[in-house]
């Protein structure tokens, strides 16, 4: 399973990453979960300097911007141990 992890206070851009990852991921075979961390103490545990952020297995992949949703789904797969 790989847990994502979205980064931010739930701003409209933090809502739309949540949003793009749901998508690249619909119709995968990926298991996964998402997590939303709003904390700003928990956040700055990631080293990251603006939000949204994006986490995947306690890896941060983005910051401070919204990846397509192909690179989404490659990132995926790649921490995805069935494939």
């Amino acid at each position: 399973m790989v847990t994502i992890k979205i980064l931010g206070s739930g701003c409209a851009n933090c809502k739309r990453l949540e949003q793009e990852v749901r998508e690249a991921l619909t119709g995968s075979s990926i298991d996964y979960e998402i997590v939303k961390v709003t904390d700003y103490a928990d956040i700055m545990t990631y080293g990251i300097l603006s939000t949204p952020g994006l986490v995947m297995n306690e890896q941060v992949l983005a910051a401070g911007r919204i990846p397509k949703r192909q690179q989404i789904l490659e990132w995926a797969s790649q921490f995805d141990g069935r494939q």
